[in-house]
């Protein structure tokens, strides 16, 4: 079996599309390709792209098979996760083999047990889903090597799944860490066998890219650009970009915000973070609540949608993940920084300037940590390297040693 609801819910689907407007033409495919996945359903079939694979098996039509990995898609999303489809985001139709779906009993226990525990149940669901989908990876790969019981998986099994041919690590520690919290919490199911594992696992360094950094003539140019009347910038961009820049705002968090999120009265902003899932509370200054304000009282379309941002167009909807990057990319044209071809640009930049700001003027890490919604203060290390303030202070001079007239 590979459907999960889809046959008591199917019609939740169909009744979905049918409400949003979608063509009559397209919801009668997606109701006759569930149909066929019911009634044709068979034990060989390990997951949906089985199922589509099956289908197309008489298909010449290039066009006809990428139309149906659509659809198929769109099955399976809301059959796995209850998602309908979104016109707004642009999902890849190619349907991925799900290594949870091909996992034997036991192993599919050990994922099953970990997502009903305590601490799935104070995480995201993302955050849960992504945790299980390393871990059900590592245990597809100890099943490939024909082990279908915890007990079996030896130390040399478990490092083959790290290492590659040539002995290079070949998985991150972030990657490590999933694994190993999935089976810290299977322990209470299977101690042995679990703490087995874990002791097997490898000890991964974590590694951190360095970041570039906005430089002191690039802020100049910035704010320049955002705080100038005449600006090419609309308000909503404006309001977006200065969020952005002044606050260390995620994008996530920005674009969900809601006309409640700000409270006039005691001037904050009040929000629950997307990333985490976690309450934040900042202070919101003259500079920001001027440029929303103008937004709200100038610009903002007339909608009965909340978010405080909205799409200039009809139907307005609200801003997309996408938005993000659109308008620092915009805002770095106008600016006329970043503009090199190795040049880092995006929206994490403002993020790193507004930590390495409040690392230089001794602001406590706790306190710039909470500013930031980190659950972990250890998120702030690597901001460190830009903290040219305190860096300068731990140099050593050279006067005590030989320096060749040609270095200098």
């Amino acid at each position: 079996m590979i459907t999960k609801n889809l046959h008591v819910r199917y019609e939740e689907l169909l009744g979905y599309l049918e409400s949003d407007g979608y063509n009559a033409a397209y919801i009668a495919k997606i109701r006759s390709n569930i149909l066929w996945v019911l009634q044709n359903e068979n034990s060989s079939w390990q997951s949906y792209q089985d199922a589509y694979h099956a289908r197309i098996r008489t298909i010449e039509s290039e066009y006809s098979k990428r139309a149906l990995r659509v659809i198929f898609c769109t099955i399976q999303q809301f059959d796995y996760y209850g998602e309908v489809p979104n016109r707004r985001i642009r999902k890849t139709p190619f349907i991925k083999r799900d290594s949870y779906h091909q996992l034997v009993p036991e192993f599919r226990d050990v994922i099953d047990f970990f997502k009903t525990s305590d601490y799935s149940h104070s995480r995201k669901e993302r955050t849960i889903n992504n945790i299980a989908y390393n871990a059900s990876a590592f245990l597809y790969a100890m099943q490939l090597r024909d082990i279908t019981q915890l007990e079996g998986i030896s130390e040399r099994d478990v490092l083959s799944f790290f290492l590659d041919e040539k002995g290079n690590v070949s998985k991150s520690a972030s990657y490590k860490q999933h694994i190993a919290i999935v089976f810290k919490i299977a322990t209470a199911w299977k101690e042995r066998e679990c703490s087995l594992i874990l002791a097997y696992l490898p000890a991964l360094r974590r590694r951190r890219k360095n970041i570039q950094f906005l430089n002191s003539d690039e802020l100049v140019a910035i704010r320049k650009v955002l705080h100038d009347d005449n600006s090419p910038l609309s308000l909503r961009d404006k309001a977006f970009l200065i969020l952005m820049f002044y606050t260390g705002m995620r994008t996530s968090d920005i674009i969900s915000m809601k006309l409640s999120s700000i409270d006039w009265k005691t001037e904050e902003i009040q929000i629950s973070q997307q990333k985490t899932g976690q309450p934040l509370l900042l202070p919101l200054t003259a500079t920001v609540g001027n440029a929303i304000w103008d937004y709200l009282s100038r610009e903002r379309p007339m909608s009965s949608d909340n978010h405080l941002l909205l799409a200039e167009t009809y139907p307005h909807y609200p801003l997309t993940a996408s938005a993000g990057g659109n308008l620092t990319n915009k805002l770095y044209r106008k600016a006329g920084v970043r503009q090199g071809k190795d040049d880092r640009r995006g929206t994490h930049l403002f993020r790193h300037n507004v930590a390495t700001s409040f690392l230089g003027s001794g602001v406590p890490r706790p306190v710039i940590s909470q500013i930031l919604g980190h659950s972990d203060t250890l998120s702030l290390d690597s901001y460190l390297h830009a903290d040219l303030v305190h860096l300068k202070a731990c140099a050593l001079g050279i006067e005590k040693f030989p320096v060749c007239k040609e270095v200098l």
